[in-house]
């Protein structure tokens, strides 16, 4: 059973009638960027476009340049199918009159779709889990408060397991090319990384005179 949000500015709100016949909770707030600042928790979300195309896209813009990754169902007419492509950001397209079996396809389909890739966006070693997606990480459950940069560092680190990085490779890498700052910026995040970090500081470690590296552990240790 899912969570749905209906996004729609029409009267009779029967946006999807298959709905009716589905084992989903289903809830209706009117199709405006106000009411999303309010809006419930969803597992997906319709957008009516039957009536009004423009309206429909611009709200399904709204929704994914705010950094949404909810799915996103636009409910169509069959005559509104050649207006929709992939400017709009929607997950999937579903029409007014389709079946119960299908409509609940497409439910799943998103849903799973959606599991997977947040799953893919994540970064899971020795206690540390990044998530991509959002930009953040945990060390053994606990938050960590990172910088921008912090996160960049940890990230690149962690993705590059047991291999030693130099100074100057960390600051291209993480950086860019085109930084003009001096390699003890490196240091300097690394120490306030491995204070964050706290007792796992030991997952960055230094290789002498060359750089740093992340340090692989078992669980537990």
């Amino acid at each position: 059973m899912a969570q749905l949000l209906i996004l729609t500015s029409a009267q009779d709100q029967d946006v999807l009638p298959a709905l009716g016949l589905l084992n989903h909770r289903t809830r209706t707030i009117p199709a405006e960027a106000s009411a999303l600042v309010s809006a419930p928790s969803s597992d997906l979300i319709f957008v009516d476009a039957r009536r009004d195309l423009v309206g429909a896209k611009s709200l399904s813009k709204l929704l994914t340049t705010t950094g949404s990754t909810v799915p996103l169902l636009l409910v169509l007419t069959e005559g509104g199918l050649p207006a929709v492509n992939a400017d709009w950001g929607v997950t999937d397209v579903v029409l007014a009159d389709a079946g119960p079996a299908e409509v609940d396809a497409r439910i799943r389909l998103a849903i799973d779709r959606r599991q997977q890739d947040s799953q893919q966006s994540k970064i899971q070693t020795s206690g540390v889990t990044i998530d991509e997606a959002s930009y953040s990480a945990k060390v053994h459950g606990r938050p960590l408060d990172l910088t921008f940069k912090e996160f960049e560092l940890l990230r690149f680190l962690a993705t590059h397991p047991s291999r030693v990085f130099t100074r100057e490779q960390l600051l291209s890498e993480v950086w860019g090319y085109d930084y003009f700052g001096g390699t003890r910026t490196v240091d300097v995040h690394v120490r306030r990384l491995r204070a964050k970090l706290g007792d796992s500081e030991s997952l960055i470690g230094t290789v002498r005179n060359v750089g740093y590296r992340f340090n692989v552990f078992e669980e537990g240790q």
